[in-house]
């Protein structure tokens, strides 16, 4: 009599076929920024997640959610209004202020895409092509450090902030990788973005202008994330000689 457990069918079934895998995944990336985003912004990270379905002819389906965040800030004119000939903006004490500025955003998509497993330890491994639509979001934030300016507080801060959003398309191309034991899953590879956005604050204070035009921001960067699979094993399995 021989025994087979749950772990070795599973591993039998993931080399020899196909298998239907509902995953979530956490993941990084760093980004390079390009149209107009990279005359407001200078490279940012992204930390986010996602959930897909990879049915059994290795289609995906699902969508995901990206924060993002930088430190570089060049935005043309910004706080130019507050500022003294020197380029210092004064508080409420006479003091110049300390103030930290950096992007902060988001995007949200749905995806679909494709394993092509022309490489990997088995069918479910592969080159993975990934592509869809949805929203993007971004703004300068501007936080006081120990200073009091209640020029920049509250609402005041919605005449600074620069906040944009708007419609998104994008493509992801990298390697997706399905252990056949279980036990190390990940997908790697280059991601970009395309924003058709627009600014949404009615009147910038500093610049005195409203900036409402269409924008065209890219983002191109690297990704690396950590999957966790909901696939169901196999019972056991029992052989008679």
């Amino acid at each position: 009599m021989t025994l087979s457990t749950s772990l070795s069918a599973q591993e039998r079934n993931l080399n020899d076929s196909i298998v239907f895998a509902p995953h979530i995944t956490v993941h990084y990336a760093y980004q390079f920024p390009g149209g107009d985003l990279a005359k407001r912004f200078g490279a940012n990270s992204a930390v986010g997640a996602d959930f897909y379905i990879k049915n059994r002819k290795n289609y995906f389906f699902g969508g995901e959610f990206n924060f993002l965040y930088g430190n570089k800030v060049t935005e043309p004119g910004l706080l130019t209004n507050l500022m003294t000939d020197q380029g210092e903006i004064i508080d409420l004490e006479g003091k110049p202020a300390e103030l930290l500025i950096q992007q902060r955003g988001w995007t949200a998509t749905l995806n679909v895409g494709k394993v092509f497993p022309v490489f990997g330890p088995n069918q479910n491994s592969g080159l993975l092509l990934r592509g869809g639509v949805g929203y993007i979001q971004h703004k300068i934030r501007i936080e006081q450090q120990i200073n009091d300016l209640p020029f920049l507080r509250d609402e005041y801060l919605k005449g600074y902030d620069r906040l944009t959003n708007g419609l998104l398309f994008n493509q992801f191309v990298g390697y997706y990788h399905m252990s056949s034991n279980r036990l190390v899953n990940f997908v790697v590879g280059f991601e970009a973005y395309q924003g058709f956005t627009a600014g949404r604050r009615d009147f910038n204070f500093d610049t005195q202008t409203v900036d409402n035009d269409p924008r065209f921001d890219l983002l191109l960067g690297f990704k690396a994330g950590w999957i966790i699979h909901f696939y169901r094993r196999q019972g056991p399995e029992f052989y008679y000689d």
